[in-house]
């Protein structure tokens, strides 16, 4: 039923489902959907340039399809990929790990290796050692959602 509903539509099926792939690339972008529907536009030409010949059935059409969806694909990604751009805000999304060297007064004491620090306009939850309020620390390293502080000599 399939085959016999594409044979009906023609070349016009693969400029259909062509239209079709960029629209969803529209709709939900991913950067992937427009290679397939490039790949089923290029078919549609062809099937136009091609229809009546007679080795260009539906199974030539599928492995062809298929053969340039992959390579669209693969040439796609190589040339407009995401590439490791240097950036001079190495640290931007990552504010925990910008903290890492900033020195700050114990605002409550590391009691048990728990206590809390001001840095900017943010509470942090800090572990270390077990220090006074407003004792002056350094943060070591970030955990997660906790900062590792050392006293300051």
């Amino acid at each position: 039923m399939l085959v016999n509903l594409l044979a009906g539509l023609g070349p016009w099926s693969w400029l259909i489902l062509g239209l079709v792939l960029l629209a969803a690339e529209l709709a939900a972008p991913g950067n992937f959907l427009i290679w397939i529907g490039l790949a089923a536009l290029v078919m549609g030409g062809a099937s136009l340039a091609l229809w009546d010949m007679a080795f260009w059935g539906w199974h030539v059409q599928l492995v062809l399809f298929a053969v340039l969806s992959i390579a669209m694909t693969l040439t796609g990604r190589h040339f407009f990929g995401g590439r490791d751009i240097t950036t001079d805000e190495p640290l931007l999304n990552q504010r925990g790990q910008s903290l890492v060297g900033r020195t700050a007064t114990l605002v409550e004491p590391i009691r048990e290796g728990r206590g809390r620090i001001r840095l900017d306009d943010t509470w942090w939850s800090v572990s270390g050692p077990d220090l006074p309020a407003g004792m002056r620390v350094r943060v070591a390293v970030w955990d997660g959602n906790e900062l590792i502080v050392e006293p300051v000599a």
